[in-house]
C-alpha cells in the first residue's frame, strides 16, 4: 500500500488529508494534519508496517473510525519525539 492509496480511501471516506488534530500536552499544544501523520510514518520501513497495518485493520472494520485513528497514530508520533528529546 501507498500514500496515494491511503489518500484515496480518505477522500472516499469524505476526510480531508489536510485535516488536522490539535493535543495538549504538558499544556503545550501541537497540531498535526493527516497528510504529516502519513507522511511521518512512511519514513523509516518499520513505521510503514506499523502504519499500513493498522490502518488496513481500521479501514476494514464495520466499528472503527479513522479519525480515531488517525488521532492515536498522531499521539504516538508527539509522545515518541518528546520522548527522543530527553
Amino acid at each position: 500500500m501507498e500514500k496515494e492509496h491511503i489518500k484515496t480511501t480518505l477522500l472516499l471516506k469524505g476526510i480531508d488529508i489536510k485535516s488536522t488534530i490539535t493535543y495538549t500536552v504538558n499544556d503545550t499544544l501541537y497540531t498535526l494534519s493527516f497528510e504529516k501523520i502519513v507522511e511521518d510514518f512512511f519514513l523509516t520501513e518499520s513505521s510503514r508496517t506499523f502504519f499500513i497495518e493498522g490502518f488496513e485493520k481500521v479501514k476494514n472494520s464495520k466499528n472503527a473510525v479513522i479519525e480515531e485513528f488517525f488521532q492515536q497514530m498522531g499521539q504516538l508520533l508527539i509522545m515518541s519525539s518528546l520522548s527522543q528529546k530527553l
